[in-house]
């Protein structure tokens, strides 16, 4: 199991994709998950619109090289077009350990022509996985109902896939029912992102009811 800080570790709201809350996960050990853009020229991190104050995508990679971290890089993508940036980025600072997510369709296509790693994405409204066969892995969100079990994340898991969780607080919802059963999944390839990352350590830590 490893851990995806969603928009780093922070610990106020204001800190979500700060460079502040990325150098705490790093060096927590945690991968992140973060959106990049595009904004007068350059990759930006920022889930709304850019503006001069986001926090330079470059900065973070150099950041997490001069760290030494060795967790995921999990790279929202929040607009089109961004493939000659990112692909100058991740060679520039040698970056392995990262895939995107999230992008259109027809986005989803190009990254793929690109031999840029892509998860596909699978939720209550997006039961098929599209282009699952060349994907990286699979991003599993649940927005309202309870539908991600064991058997379903050994499926991907068995086809050679990482599997990557939306830990359900992040939309709103209690995540102990979650956590509980996905504490107990021994493997490396299984990836849960969410906003209370030290917490989930420290449950799993705890004695598990079985």
């Amino acid at each position: 199991m490893q851990i995806l800080a969603h928009r780093g570790y922070w610990k106020s709201p204001e800190e979500k994709n700060t460079l502040a809350a990325f150098v705490r996960a790093f060096k927590c050990r945690y991968g992140i998950e973060t959106d990049v853009r595009d904004y007068n020229g350059k990759l930006v991190v920022s889930h709304n619109v850019a503006d001069e104050k986001c926090p330079l995508f470059e900065d973070v990679l150099r950041i997490y090289k001069e760290i030494g971290s060795e967790g995921y890089l999990a790279i929202n993508i929040k607009a089109d077009g961004l493939q000659d940036m990112l692909i100058e980025l991740l060679s520039k600072y040698k970056i392995k350990k990262y895939f995107v997510f999230d992008m259109s369709i027809p986005e989803l296509v190009v990254y793929r022509a690109r031999n840029i790693n892509y998860f596909t994405r699978i939720s209550e409204y997006e039961t098929e996985p599209v282009l699952l066969e060349e994907a990286m892995g699979v991003w599993m969100d649940e927005w309202e109902k309870n539908w991600i079990n064991k058997d379903v994340i050994c499926q991907f898991l068995g086809k050679g896939k990482v599997v990557a969780i939306i830990s359900s607080e992040i939309h709103g919802r209690d995540e102990i029912a979650m956590w509980n059963f996905i504490r107990k999944i021994d493997n490396d390839h299984l990836l849960l992102c969410t906003d209370r990352p030290h917490l989930f350590e420290k449950f799993c830590g705890e004695r598990i009811d079985l």
